[in-house]
């Protein structure tokens, strides 16, 4: 039996029989949420919102810490892409960052929830580089069965959220067609649809990946318009990451070492109350391994 929730080191010291044991419990018990989630008032008044991750499990559980361990019961929100990229003092990092993370959502199903990126959603849009097939075969020998069951464990995650402040997140960006009632659009999305959500640029990123056309103020304008929200916070574009956009209404967050030279290893603390309309009303903090590296595992 595995307690949850099991540190990122725990897992990479894991045999092959107590991977599956671990794959099984999660599957047991990490939540499949809809598409689109609207988080409920509850106990919680605030939420840590982390961007992309990329198997920096030392940033991640950093910011764990972050959230819970003072003991308020505050929310953790990732923005998704857990996987690839992992630095290289973090092993195979994508998978005991995924792991770490999924037994959190299992352990506290109310208070941690976890978005799908581009690379969640890479078995049905391709993204690259997808590291996680081989660091699963190097931590417990080839078996395409446990990286499969990994995955689908990553796509219980909800591809969009809104909090009762009014913010909304995802990964990259939002449906450009809306249906009525517009939460509804997300649980109808094509490809086309799910790459405008992790895969779309805001305009004045300097990258183009080509997985959606990038969307810009006016579009982020209706967006705000037809849905009643009024503050976007994402994560996806690197060279935007902690440089509020667009009068202060949409943040851009990476909470790993691998793109920190652009803006940094930070997070967002979101009122869950009220009211959000601007970047100002946020608490972003810089993570405590940014600028530090630590012995190859």
């Amino acid at each position: 039996m595995i307690d949850l929730p099991i540190p990122p080191n725990a897992v990479l010291a894991l045999t092959s029989e107590q991977a599956d044991a671990l794959l099984d419990t999660l599957e047991r018990s990490v939540p499949v949420r809809p598409p689109f989630v609207s988080v409920r008032p509850g106990p919680a008044t605030e939420a840590v919102v982390f961007g992309d991750s990329h198997g920096d499990w030392r940033s991640t559980q950093a910011v764990v810490d972050q959230a819970f361990a003072d003991g308020t019961d505050r929310m953790l929100i990732g923005l998704g892409d857990y996987i690839d990229r992992p630095p290289d003092d973090c092993g195979e990092g994508s998978v005991a960052n995924a792991l770490f993370l999924l037994s959190l959502a299992a352990k506290f199903p109310d208070r941690v929830l976890l978005l799908q990126g581009n690379h969640e959603a890479s078995r049905r849009i391709p993204a690259i580089p997808h590291h996680v097939p081989e660091e699963v075969d190097a931590l417990w020998g080839p078996d395409a069965t446990r990286y499969n069951r990994l995955m689908g464990l990553l796509e219980r995650g909800p591809l969009a959220a809104a909090t009762p402040s009014s913010a909304y997140l995802a990964h990259a960006g939002f449906p450009r067609r809306l249906d009525s009632p517009w939460a509804e659009t997300f649980a109808r999305l094509d490809d086309e649809g799910v790459c405008e959500v992790v895969w779309a640029e805001c305009e004045v990123a300097r990258s183009r990946r080509g997985g959606a056309p990038a969307w810009g103020r006016a579009d982020l304008d209706a967006f705000f318009r037809a849905t009643g929200l009024t503050l976007f916070l994402r994560g996806h574009d690197p060279d935007l990451c902690g440089r509020p956009v667009y009068q202060g209404r949409c943040l851009t967050l990476h909470t790993t070492r691998i793109y920190e030279w652009f803006g940094g290893v930070i997070t967002a603390t979101v009122p869950l109350s009220g009211s959000v309309t601007s970047v100002s009303q946020l608490a972003v903090r810089h993570v405590p391994t940014e600028g530090k590296s630590y012995p190859p595992l």
